[in-house]
């Protein structure tokens, strides 16, 4: 399946969904989604839209629904991340954290840990 990039209503179901974890019921999701105040056809039309799409699955099981995500957190998580390198950064990573950084609000340990996470890929890629 090709990713692309899904509508932020959607996203909160799916987020719903990836924190609910597994094959969940339509009602366990409406419970979760409730402080969003949707009526019940709003939910109903995003997991349809979802089921379409492809990022999410749905067994019948007598009177209710279950729902599965077929993409994970991760997947979608990386395939936001390069989009929004590659339109707005031009693919330039040190752009990208420079304006993550620009107003001087970011703390030293937020830095210690990205130059430790950048230290550790650095170490996988030698062979």
């Amino acid at each position: 399946m090709k990713l692309r990039r899904l509508p932020d209503t959607e996203l909160e179901v799916l987020k719903a969904l990836w924190a609910a974890g597994g094959e969940t019921p339509r009602a366990q999701l409406e419970d979760a989604l409730a402080p969003r105040g949707w009526a019940s056809n709003t939910v109903n039309t995003y997991l349809a839209r979802l089921t379409q799409k492809g990022f999410v699955s749905c067994r019948r099981q007598g009177k209710s629904n279950y729902y599965t995500p077929l993409v994970t957190r991760e997947e979608y998580q990386s395939f936001e991340g390069k989009a929004v390198l590659d339109q707005l950064f031009g693919s330039s990573l040190k752009g990208f954290v420079a304006s993550l950084t620009g107003d001087g609000q970011v703390e030293a340990e937020d830095l210690d840990e990205l130059q430790r996470y950048l230290d550790d890929l650095r170490r996988e890629d030698k062979p």
